[in-house]
């Protein structure tokens, strides 16, 4: 599995306007709703608060990495944004996070679908280069050849 084919140009942005938690989780899952990826956004939403009320999904390092299994979701994609000040996402470390990732995976493959891109990405994001690399992309297109590597 690569991360690319679970993403589009559509589901990345690198300069998310929001400037809480909600607002930013609002702004990524109405980006997957717009790819067609689900049948129900505010049901995805709820599954993403659920897992919040968990255990943040701040994984620090400037990290998040919001995910959601629901059978509102259609079919697997992963969203990416930016936001450069960064938003306090509960981390472990204290870190507003800059970088985040939002998944949203169908009921039915949730057992190792998102664990398998959990690993896929957290492999990577403790790389400080990429993770730089990434704050420092202009276009989506570089973001897209970073997202090659992984």
């Amino acid at each position: 599995m690569k991360l690319t084919e679970l993403m589009t140009m559509e589901l990345i942005d690198l300069q998310l306007k929001g400037e809480t938690k909600d607002e930013i989780m609002e702004e990524m899952a109405t980006m997957i709703d717009r790819s067609g990826a689900l049948y129900d956004k505010e049901a995805y939403k709820q599954s993403l608060y659920h897992r919040e009320m968990e255990g943040s999904t701040g994984i620090g390092f400037g990290i998040a990495i919001p995910h959601g299994k629901s059978n509102a979701v259609k079919q697997t994609r992963v969203a990416f944004g930016v936001k450069r000040s960064g938003v306090d996402w509960d981390s472990l470390d204290g870190e507003k996070a800059q970088l985040i990732f939002m998944i949203a995976v169908p009921e039915e493959q949730a057992g190792n679908e998102h664990l398998k891109i959990l690993q896929l990405l957290s492999r990577k994001l403790m790389d400080d280069e990429f993770r730089e690399q990434l704050l420092q992309a202009k276009t989506k297109e570089e973001v897209m050849q970073l997202f090659e590597q992984v």
